[in-house]
């Protein structure tokens, strides 16, 4: 009995406490909240630090498709792509997969700066003979999140 009686308080009150709402406008409207005054020069630059802060980097490449031509099998090839940041704020290079094994990324490590570039090398070996595509995706802050470059070869015996 005493269980219930506690549980019944205890729902009441739960009740209560969840059905209080408040309105934020009418306490700023009564003058019940501490006003915050903003002059414009304020609201320009605070603007202006969010964007620079929220914005993000536009990235470019030299080419998203190099073909080796023809390799013989097992061969390796390598290629630079060059990676500009056409944006205002850092680029960051967050992570390189290959769709294969036979594919190998390096990533450039630091950030790069607005007006700036960076080259990012990718190994292919040539394991198996055929028309080859490979894909290498990079997971970046840009407002797309990911960018996709591709190698070709055609491997021969």
């Amino acid at each position: 009995m005493k269980k219930l009686m506690f549980a019944a308080g205890f729902a009441a009150l739960s009740l209560m406490a969840c059905n209080k709402k408040e309105n934020a406008s009418a306490l700023i409207q009564d003058g019940t909240s501490a006003p915050t005054e903003t002059t414009t020069a304020d609201a320009a630059t605070t603007t202006d630090t969010a964007n620079a802060q929220t914005g993000f980097p536009k990235i470019a490449f030299n080419e998203t498709v190099h073909d080796f031509g023809e390799l013989k099998k097992g061969d390796k090839a390598e290629v630079e792509f060059e990676i500009r940041n056409e944006g205002n704020v850092d680029l960051v290079i967050i992570d390189a997969k290959a769709s294969c094994g036979c594919t190998v990324p390096e990533k450039p490590s630091e950030p790069i700066k607005p007006g700036a570039s960076a080259k990012m090398k990718v190994v292919f070996s040539a394991t198996s003979a055929g028309l080859q595509s490979k894909n290498v995706t990079l997971t970046t802050n840009t407002e797309a999140g990911s960018e996709i470059l591709t190698v070709k070869a055609n491997v021969t015996e």
